[in-house]
């Protein structure tokens, strides 16, 4: 399956490490070259907005996807190319799946582990098979890929992550793996 659309989950916050914030725009410029649609929380704070403004300012289209509880939350972006306003987060997340063929997930909180989970639910119920990438920027990601594998090999899960989910610490190795696997 061709990758035209990539929901990237990730922090509205921008984090301890500055490193997060600069793989976070790096990534968005990269995904505007690759000529992909970018689909994100709609935000214009922390990681959220390092990455939509990358990707607008290297002419990428942004597609934001934000709850009415959160306008003020997230600090709506007012620049994007689309801003699409739902009535609950949970209407907010299966848009986001809707109108994307892979996902991408950057650190941030509860909220990104959230939206991380049920998409990797979804795709050991079968539900879709969208592949998702995590940008392991200072290895952010190191536990949970290390719990993921525990969850396998105390055969807690029906599906290997393996055919799923790609750990990537760079977000120029992330691109590769897009591209690799269309």
């Amino acid at each position: 399956m061709q990758i035209k659309a990539v929901t990237v989950f990730c922090g509205s916050k921008p984090g301890a490490n500055p490193q997060y914030e600069k793989d976070a725009a790096r990534l968005g410029k990269l995904i505007a070259e690759a000529g992909l649609k970018l689909i994100y929380g709609g935000g214009n704070k922390g990681l959220m907005s390092a990455v939509a403004n990358a990707a607008l300012q290297n002419g990428g289209s942004v597609t934001g996807v934000m709850p009415q509880m959160l306008i003020e939350w997230e600090q709506q972006h007012t620049g994007l190319t689309e801003l699409i306003i739902t009535d609950t987060i949970h209407q907010r997340k299966k848009l986001m799946y809707e109108l994307c063929d892979a996902a991408i997930v950057l650190p941030g909180g509860y909220g990104t582990l959230d939206e991380l989970f049920e998409m990797l639910t979804w795709n050991n119920l079968r539900i879709h098979n969208k592949r998702i990438f995590l940008l392991n920027t200072s290895s952010y990601y190191k536990h949970l890929e290390a719990h993921i594998q525990n969850i396998e090999a105390e055969n807690f899960a029906y599906r290997k992550s393996k055919n799923h989910i790609v750990f990537s610490d760079t977000p120029e190795a992330l691109m590769n793996s897009i591209n690799d696997s269309c």
